[in-house]
């Protein structure tokens, strides 16, 4: 994206770790649901799945819950778009009590939902991360453009919010506002991460500023997108965000903490922790890694880290405990939850093989070594392979892992495999959705 002149960091640190650390799930009341039938949208079988309207909530605390019916929902950056130029938009699923809807889907767009900057529509429409800002209990959406800038002085912030709603995330979004006492330099405002960083209840935002600081904008936030706070930038040991999902509580002190790193690349990262006063204070040093991943891999009490190192994944049980253990796994992407209801972590890594997607089962000892499953998604011939969310869309207390087979921009399929409880989890090597991203329109 041209506003940031970089990629975003991708990794996990939360959303889905926090229901791994409790063994529970995202609203759901335990029982066994039944699985949606296979539904299939335009370019896997010919045939677009009927479009459905969105379902009408009233407001939840599931994370991913755009329209507030109880029920995660899944964004979808990287469509299929056979003509449609570089940018497609943002794809979003709703979901139900049974799982995901392939035909309760949404396209978003600069040109349908995008501010204008100076009269013009942003040129670029990512989704960055997700939070309810306004405490409606309706999820919110930022999403990153590209405004107009000529390159002198401080350029303008270019994250936008599209709030949630009893009908999901429709109408135009808004501009985040950041305080001028709260930027510094002339950095993008950019790499949101949310989390309650002051234990107040209501989500925060952390931006990247510059020279090795922080911006803070505590929530809740209004409608016209302003926080309800904000001050000088937070001194921290560096700006390079480590985004992807909402923040965790490392340390179990009742505040979200984040990771930062020197330089956005494999680099030295430092957990930053929250606290009355925001995240102001540098705890564990983590080695350097291109991806961290949070979640509850043995016994012990704390959560535990898996880090995509240059040489492998490095282990850290009990954070900030003494490093243990690794994985041969080179140029890995790295994704934990519990998928098979027990209370522990799996870790799923992807770049074991092509077209593979790897599931480390947890243990009271520990990750096991080896994997435990082995997740080939069927594709027709070759495809890239990216594990696009592991989180519970169906409410069993078991996360699901969605993954995305693409061939080029004009061919995609989507597929969720269930997480599965017992001895022969934990994932089903059955797929309970799939769809195919060229569908949305």
């Amino acid at each position: 994206m041209r506003s940031s002149g970089r990629r975003l960091l991708a990794a996990v640190i939360g959303g889905t770790l926090v229901l791994a650390g409790c063994g529970g799930g995202d609203g759901g009341d335990g029982e066994s649901r039944a699985r949606p039938k296979n539904t299939a949208m335009a370019g896997v079988s010919g045939k677009s799945a009927p479009q459905q309207p969105v379902p009408r909530g009233k407001g939840s605390k599931v994370p991913d819950d755009f329209n507030g019916d109880g029920a995660r929902d899944l964004v979808l950056d990287a469509l299929a778009h056979r003509g449609q130029g570089d940018d497609a938009g943002i794809g979003v699923v709703y979901g139900t009590k049974h799982g995901l809807a392939p035909g309760a889907r949404q396209l978003l767009s600069a040109h349908a939902n995008g501010a204008r900057t100076k009269g013009e529509l942003p040129a670029a429409f990512e989704s960055e991360a997700s939070c309810d800002l306004d405490q409606d209990g309706f999820t919110d959406l930022l999403v990153s453009t590209d405004p107009p800038y000529d390159g002198q002085g401080q350029p303008p912030v270019p994250l936008q919010i599209l709030f949630g709603s009893p009908a999901g995330l429709t109408g135009k979004a808004v501009k985040l506002q950041v305080p001028a006492r709260a930027r510094l330099g002339n950095d993008w405002a950019d790499q949101p991460v949310c989390g309650d960083f002051d234990g107040d209840g209501a989500h925060d935002l952390v931006l990247h500023a510059s020279g090795a600081h922080l911006t803070y904008l505590r929530g809740p936030f209004t409608s016209k997108g302003a926080p309800r706070a904000a001050g000088k930038p937070l001194a921290a040991p560096g700006n390079e965000l480590v985004t992807g999902a909402p923040a965790v509580d490392v340390n179990g002190d009742g505040y979200d903490d984040l990771v930062v790193r020197t330089e956005a690349r494999a680099s030295k990262g430092s957990v930053v922790l929250g606290g009355p006063k925001g995240p102001n204070r540098t705890g564990v040093l983590l080695p350097a890694a291109t991806e961290v991943a949070f979640g509850t891999f043995g016994r012990g009490k704390g959560l535990d880290a898996a880090l995509a190192a240059p040489g492998g994944i490095a282990l850290r049980y009990d954070v900030p405990g003494t490093a243990r253990g690794a994985l041969d796994v080179r140029d890995a992407g790295l994704n934990a939850a519990d998928l098979d209801g027990d209370g522990r972590s799996e870790l799923v890594v992807t770049g074991g093989g092509p077209g593979e997607v790897w599931v480390h089962r947890g243990r009271a000892s520990g990750l096991a070594a080896n994997a435990t499953a082995t997740v080939v998604p069927s594709r027709v011939g070759e495809g890239t392979v990216q594990v696009l969310k592991v989180a519970d869309f169906d409410g069993d207390r078991r996360a699901d892992l969605v993954v995305r087979t693409a061939w080029g921009q004009g061919r995609d399929r989507v597929e969720v495999y269930p997480g599965r409880a017992g001895a022969q989890g934990p994932v089903s090597r059955k797929v309970g959705v799939t769809f195919s991203t060229e569908g949305f329109d």
